[in-house]
């Protein structure tokens, strides 16, 4: 397990995509929507969220050497994200990881009612690029080095111990 310091982690902005209360603890996750670790991650979190207030921020970072897709799956959790569906999106993909090539994808969007035409538009604009690059620009800033990292208060926890680390962490 990673446990570093980093002052680099960008404060929240309205940018960002956070669910949980406003007075839950607060951790930042860089992940990517094609990582298993990051899948079981998402469960974990999900887990807490339901036992005690947790604030969860998603940013992402696609590895794209390792996962070819994760980029796309970015894409289409923004593009539904302009739609006011990034969390509904952002769940499926994880919880689904072995279908999200684009006729997947298109079947998700129109799962979520979305509008495809837009859906289609948006996750390919340069627009959505841009945003998928500063989350990833940012954790790269942060010292994100590997998917999932998770900051709590500027300290990165990443690695095999993450879960045992975050359940450490939060009093359920």
């Amino acid at each position: 397990m990673s446990d570093l310091r980093s002052a680099a982690v960008p404060a929240l902005s309205s940018e960002d995509h956070v669910r949980g209360p406003a007075e839950g603890m607060l951790l930042i996750a860089y992940a990517d929507l094609e990582c298993a670790y990051c899948a079981a991650l998402h469960v974990q979190l999900e887990e807490m969220r339901a036992k005690t207030p947790l604030r969860v921020a998603y940013r992402h970072f696609p590895v794209r050497s390792s996962h070819p897709r994760a980029w796309a799956a970015a894409c289409a959790t923004e593009a539904a994200g302009l739609q006011g569906r990034f969390w509904e999106m952002h769940d499926a993909i994880l919880t689904d990881q072995a279908h999200i090539e684009d006729p997947h994808l298109w079947k998700l969007a129109e799962a979520l009612d979305l509008d495809l035409d837009d859906f289609e538009s948006d996750r390919r604009s340069e627009a959505i690029a841009e945003r998928v690059r500063r989350d990833f620009t940012g954790g790269v800033r942060a010292g994100v080095v590997t998917t999932p990292t998770v900051f709590r208060d500027g300290q990165a926890f990443s690695g095999a111990g993450l879960r045992s680390t975050l359940a450490g962490l939060l009093p359920i």
